[in-house]
C-alpha cells in the first residue's frame, strides 16, 4: 500500500538514527512515501517539536501517518502512543509532542503501543524511535488496525492553546523556535484578519522592534522587525539577515505584544 509517513526528530543528519528507522519503514512496507518534515529540531526541545509539527502536518493529504520523535524520557514510564484523528494518525512519545497537532485536529482514537507483535524483535531501551515507533507506523501503513497495536487510552492530551492578540490587551509568550534565516517565532497566534497594525508594540528580550511591514522586502535592512508569519504566529526577522544575530535572542526569550485601544 502506499502511504505517506512524515518524520520530524531532533537526531539531525550526522548520524545512523534517521537512516535506521526510514529502513526499518521499508524494509516493513517497501511502498511508502517518506517525508522528512525536519530532524533538526533543537536537541530534547519537545516544544519546539510539537510548534514544528502543527505547523506542518495538516498540508498533508488524508490519511497521512506522521511519525515524531523528540524523546527526552526514552526508556523511562512514558508511554508510547499511536493517535487517529479526523484526517491524520500520529505516533510517538506521550511527552506533550502532539499537544498544538492535536488542538488542531483532536484524536478520536489513542493507543499504547503494548503490543511486541508490532516491534522490532529486540527492543533498545535508548532507541524506540527505530524499534517501536518505526514498526508501529509501518503496521498501520499496511492497514493494521489502530486498536491491534495496543489498548485503548486515555492519553496525555493537555491540547496546548497559544496566547492570541486582541485589541486593547497585552499579551506575553516567549521565542519557541529559530528558523534556518534566524528569524524568531513566538508562540503568540496572530489573528489573520487583524495581522499587526501600526498600533502595536512589540517587544523582545525587553527590546522594542519594528511594527508595519508586512512582507520581508517592506522592512528596511538590518532592522528587527515583527509580523504575521506563514505559520500565524508572531515572526521577528531582520530582512536579508539575522534576527538571532542582530538581537542576540533565542530560544525562551520573553515576547511582549501590546495593542493600545483606539
Amino acid at each position: 500500500m502506499r502511504r505517506i509517513v512524515t518524520l520530524l526528530t531532533d537526531f539531525g543528519t550526522r548520524d545512523h538514527y534517521v537512516a535506521a528507522m526510514k529502513g526499518v519503514l521499508l524494509a516493513i512496507n517497501p511502498a511508502l512515501t517518506l517525508v522528512d518534515i525536519t530532524h533538526e529540531v533543537t536537541p530534547h526541545n519537545v516544544r519546539e517539536a510539537g510548534f514544528l509539527l502543527a505547523a506542518a502536518f495538516s498540508a498533508f493529504p488524508a490519511g497521512t501517518i506522521h511519525l515524531a520523535v523528540v524523546d527526552p524520557g526514552v526508556g523511562s514510564e512514558r508511554r508510547a502512543l499511536a493517535a487517529a484523528g479526523l484526517r491524520h494518525l500520529f505516533i510517538g512519545p506521550d511527552n506533550g509532542l502532539f499537544d498544538r497537532a492535536f488542538a488542531l485536529e483532536p484524536p478520536r482514537v489513542v493507543v499504547s503501543l503494548e503490543n511486541p507483535d508490532y516491534w522490532r524483535p529486540q527492543v533498545s531501551p535508548t532507541f524506540h524511535g527505530r524499534d517501536i515507533f518505526a514498526p508501529a507506523a509501518a503496521h498501520l501503513s499496511l492497514g493494521v488496525p489502530l486498536e491491534k497495536l495496543g489498548p485503548v487510552v486515555s492519553a496525555r492530551i493537555q491540547t496546548t492553546t497559544s496566547p492570541r492578540l486582541g485589541k486593547g490587551e497585552r499579551v506575553e509568550g516567549e521565542i519557541i523556535h529559530v528558523d534556518r534565516f534566524g528569524s524568531l517565532i513566538a508562540d503568540i497566534e496572530i489573528p489573520a484578519d487583524e495581522g499587526l497594525e501600526s498600533d502595536v508594540e512589540v517587544s523582545v528580550g525587553g527590546r522594542r522592534v519594528l511594527v508595519g511591514p508586512r512582507t520581508y522586502d517592506e522592512a528596511p535592512p538590518g532592522v528587527p522587525f515583527a509580523l504575521r508569519g506563514s505559520s500565524g504566529y508572531l515572526e521577528v526577522a531582520v530582512r536579508e539577515g539575522s534576527a538571532l544575530k542582530v538581537l542576540g535572542q533565542g530560544l525562551g526569550t520573553p515576547v511582549s505584544v501590546h495593542q493600545r485601544k483606539r
